[in-house]
């Protein structure tokens, strides 16, 4: 199977820098809607045969332009929603909380699972309800499927499941609003990273430094 995971568009939090993560969330700002409203054609050239997006509204509005362009219903699952804030909870993502979000995040990926988000959901949970939709795609049969969800998730879960991308070059690489992770492969054989915002990955052990991943969470 071919894995579109599209981050959201923009929205009010995001330009506000905080931690937003609670469903149903807000909508996205006029930028945004621009964004959204150009994913049909920035997608023209794949064959997307299903179309997913996560129950905060956020992604609901970024998929409907794709949605209607193709004619296909957008199927809403909880399980590919932000990774929980918890006590973090719209703090500032430059501040020293709001840095332990990412980090949080970022020990999920390299395994460290067990380890829980300040009063929320632990890498284990987050993993588990992400996989399951993954599963459920792979499992109705779809050549190319997409997924709108979320950023700090869709980092996690790429570098948690990849085989050839590690948590340096996810920690390095902020997905910008749309931008989009493909992969290829299955729940039972795995998973690789084909490209990430139109850059082809690298391979593992070439990620460079951290980034500044802070600013593109929910």
């Amino acid at each position: 199977m071919r894995l579109l995971l599209i981050r959201h568009g923009q929205t009010p939090s995001n330009v506000d820098f905080v931690l937003d993560t609670a469903v149903p969330g807000p909508g996205l700002t006029a930028l945004g809607e621009q964004q959204a409203a150009a994913l049909p054609e920035a997608l023209a050239d794949e064959d997307i045969e299903a179309l997913y997006a996560s129950t905060l509204v956020r992604t609901q509005l970024t998929a409907a332009p794709l949605a209607a362009a193709r004619g296909l219903d957008v199927l809403v699952r909880d399980g590919i929603r932000e990774l929980t804030a918890g006590d973090l909870e719209m703090l500032p993502g430059d501040t020293e909380q709001g840095a332990l979000y990412m980090k949080t995040v970022f020990a999920w990926a390299a395994g460290d699972t067990e380890l829980r988000m300040p009063g929320g959901e632990s890498g284990a949970e987050a993993l588990a309800r992400y996989d399951a939709v993954v599963a459920e795609a792979a499992g109705n049969g779809a050549g190319t499927v997409a997924m709108v969800s979320h950023g700090a998730a869709i980092r996690m879960w790429t570098a948690a499941r990849a085989d050839n991308v590690d948590v340096p070059f996810a920690a390095a690489r902020p997905l910008d609003n749309t931008g989009v992770v493909i992969l290829e492969g299955s729940p039972a054989d795995g998973w690789k990273a084909l490209s990430w915002a139109g850059a082809v990955v690298a391979p593992e052990g070439e990620g460079g430094p951290a980034g500044r991943p802070l600013g593109e969470t929910a």
